[in-house]
């Protein structure tokens, strides 16, 4: 893969420039916008790898801008900004937002969701030259065309509801679902709440986790959702 191509969409400059000198250090090419006229114009023209986003512009809101990108592509969308409550973190990745960084950060937690990002991108890729029916990721794999599931080359035993939820979790590695997401996807609607989708996700990964506390596979955003880890990556798991 050639050196990736960032989009900076952040307003207040000195912000701006952390962002972009970090990337400078790292070998990353960038792109920059400071409203979100502007950003739609560089996602469009330039087509960059990952958009770094804030959601306070000056002109239009970050979550109408990933309302919009989303209508024509699936770049990978990091979400910068001070608004810190659940809330607003569910609504921008309901709106199509890969991960939510808040402000303050360090340095070093926006280069790892960017390696995320970037091997999210390199196995979407790879993916296609693969079989379409077969899931692997690390030890666990996933043979859609057969319904099962191996950990280890050992056959697990999922119910239903177990395997919607791991491969809905398995084809989109690397991206948060928020609990309403994964609630619509599943059962067609938000009758079943919160809670129970927990229990579920418990039990899946009794399954799948050799150490449930410890997960490898799963990971839990508190007040948000769920994301399936690309194993080997930096995020920590919680």
């Amino acid at each position: 893969m050639n050196k990736p191509l960032i989009l900076v969409v952040e307003d207040d400059k000195p912000i701006r420039k952390l962002i972009t000198t970090t990337l400078e250090t790292q070998g990353y090419k960038y792109h920059t916008a400071e409203t979100g006229e502007a950003s739609i114009l560089e996602a469009v023209s330039k087509q960059p790898d990952i958009i770094i986003l804030d959601l306070g512009l000056p002109d239009m809101d970050g979550v109408d801008i990933i309302k919009k990108v989303r209508t024509w592509s699936n770049i990978p969308i990091i979400v910068v900004s001070a608004r810190s409550e659940d809330r607003d973190k569910i609504e921008a990745l309901d709106a199509g937002a890969d991960d939510y960084l808040t402000k303050p950060f360090s340095v070093e937690e926006l280069l790892a969701r960017l390696r995320v990002s970037l091997r999210r991108i390199r196995y979407d890729s790879d993916k296609l030259l693969k079989d379409a029916s077969m899931f692997t990721n690390g030890n666990l794999r996933i043979d859609y065309a057969a319904g099962c599931v191996w950990l280890e080359e050992e056959e697990i035993h999922l119910t239903p509801i177990e395997y919607k939820l791991l491969g809905l979790l398995a084809k989109n590695v690397g991206k948060v679902l928020t609990h309403n997401y994964i609630l619509n996807e599943i059962w067609g609607s938000y009758t079943y709440d919160i809670p129970a989708l927990r229990v579920f996700m418990a039990t899946l990964r009794k399954k799948i986790e050799k150490t449930p506390s410890q997960p490898k596979y799963i990971q839990t955003h508190i007040g948000v959702g769920y994301r399936m880890l690309q194993v080997g990556d930096d995020s920590r798991v919680i």
